[in-house]
């Protein structure tokens, strides 16, 4: 049994669903019992529910699996102390690998979600158990997110440099590699940048947009400020806000870029390319 925590969001219902199409028996852990339904129609076998600040829910969930793959709540404030539990938990159930779902160059102390990842790695580095940690980078569904604004306005916006050079990868290429990273105890130790791309500025996006839309889209800036306004209303919290414009304004200067040859070594072919994944994003919603 491989549990999986954080298994509600967009990476935990992924890995999910690869874990399950590879017939692996999948506990998937849960905040809030209405997730239950839609994890068990992607194949999780069980789903407990439990809040990983708590300790001994946290013991419960994880006691009698071999394996763990953790994945934080996004942008917590409280991911090392989360951290903390899952480690301990794991360490008391014995469990023979625990993987860690961090993020590409999570030791930049400019970006205090990052810098968070980074202690943690630093926990397991101490923990004795047999770890191995995958570092994704930001994922091409992200670019979903500004569809209406796309095909509505021919806009794609971003909070920072329109020649920011990002790398990206497909959140479908990270869960096929966490499940191959599971099953393979040769990655105990292992810690893996999961990149899809080398670097690609917004630019280069909106121009692969308008070439899978067949009409124009355009690189659209948004002030730093209208963001937090909008993320502020559609109900991000002031952490998460302050945050993520850190993380904005460390693009803006700096980008983050990393290698996609780890990642294609993991699944055993190239990564998915910016414009195999644009193509079938609009051909899915386009149908």
């Amino acid at each position: 049994m491989i549990l999986v925590t954080g298994a509600a969001g967009k990476t935990g219902r992924a890995l999910v669903r690869a874990l399950a199409a590879g017939r692996q028996p999948v506990r998937a852990l849960i905040y809030r019992p209405e997730q239950a339904p839609g994890l068990q129609a992607l194949g999780a076998m069980e789903t407990p529910v439990a809040d990983l600040r708590d300790r001994a829910a946290v013991q419960r969930a994880v006691d009698g699996v071999r394996a763990v793959y953790h994945i934080a709540p996004n942008v917590s404030p409280d991911e090392i102390a989360i951290g903390r539990n899952v480690i301990a938990a794991a360490q008391s159930a014995g469990v023979e690998r625990l993987v860690y779902h961090s993020v590409l160059h999570p030791h930049i102390e400019a970006m205090p979600h990052h810098w968070q990842k980074a202690r943690v790695e630093e926990l397991l580095f101490a923990s004795g158990l047999g770890f191995t940690i995958l570092q994704p980078t930001a994922y091409m569904q992200n670019i979903a997110a500004a569809w209406e604004a796309i095909t509505a306005r021919g806009r794609y916006p971003v909070p920072y440099s329109p020649e920011a050079r990002l790398s990206l990868v497909d959140l479908e290429d990270v869960a096929q590699a966490a499940a191959g990273v599971l099953a393979d105890p040769a990655y105990a130790g292992a810690t893996i940048e999961a990149v899809g791309t080398p670097g690609i500025t917004p630019r280069q996006i909106a121009a692969t947009l308008s070439a899978a839309l067949g009409r124009p889209v355009e690189v659209e800036r948004v002030p730093l400020e209208t963001w937090k306004e909008g993320a502020r209303t559609s109900g991000l919290g002031d952490h998460s806000i302050s945050a993520l414009a850190m993380m904005f304004i460390y693009y803006n200067d700096h980008g983050l870029t990393g290698s996609p040859h780890a990642l294609a070594s993991v699944l055993g072919r190239q990564p998915t390319s910016l414009e195999a994944y644009i193509r079938q994003m609009v051909q899915e919603r386009s149908s």
